[in-house]
């Protein structure tokens, strides 16, 4: 199946791309951990293959904003059953929440997603079941000004991928690639399953 570096990285790519752009795929939603062993699914926007990035939409307001700031270590794991294929990616992640990308990804939200944002931070504690949205905005495509207020909460996690890892399942025998990224490139090693 895979036999060079090379298809092995470009399959990584087309995976994470495609994921990307189709909410039924399932590396779409990977799960997400930061340096304090925080583990959580959240949905991928975004995959620049040319610099080999990741980007999340959070709330600016959530617990870990703080633990990633400028520059945390994250792990990624995505995997896709139906292919039998995992893939872990590490790479220094950052917070950016007045910047362009940030403003450019909030331009390219629907209204819909961006009133996630309106209520209350991530782990506010409630006495009954809630979504933490104002009462207004509950079943609403909200317009641009009923949203606007939320941009203030509104942040992304950029991350810049190091090492990736490759596993494929196959009752042939699995099949195992890892990769670092070095000065002149991605440097390709085959590692026991």
């Amino acid at each position: 199946m895979f036999k060079s570096f090379t298809e092995i990285q470009t399959d990584i790519a087309e995976r994470l791309g495609a994921a990307v752009k189709n909410r039924n795929l399932p590396m779409h939603s990977p799960v997400v951990a930061t340096a304090d062993a925080d583990a959580r699914v959240m949905v991928l926007r975004a995959f620049d293959a040319g610099a080999w990035t990741l980007r999340f939409h959070t709330d600016l307001r959530s617990p870990k904003c703080g633990v990633i700031g400028t520059g945390a270590p994250i792990g990624v794991l995505f995997y896709d059953k139906p292919e039998k294929v995992q893939i872990r990616v590490h790479g220094v992640g950052r917070i950016e929440h007045d910047t362009p990308l940030a403003d450019a990804a909030w331009e390219e939200s629907t209204n819909f997603a961006k009133r996630c944002y309106l209520g209350d931070g991530p782990g506010v504690a409630s006495v009954d079941a809630t979504s933490g949205l104002p009462e207004w905005a509950k079943g609403i495509q909200p317009t641009d000004e009923q949203v606007a207020p939320a941009r203030d909460n509104f942040a992304i996690i950029l991350i810049e991928l190091h090492e990736l890892d490759w596993f494929h399942l196959a009752n042939s025998g699995h099949i195992r690639a890892q990769f670092s990224r070095e000065s002149e490139g991605w440097e390709g090693r085959w590692v026991s399953p």
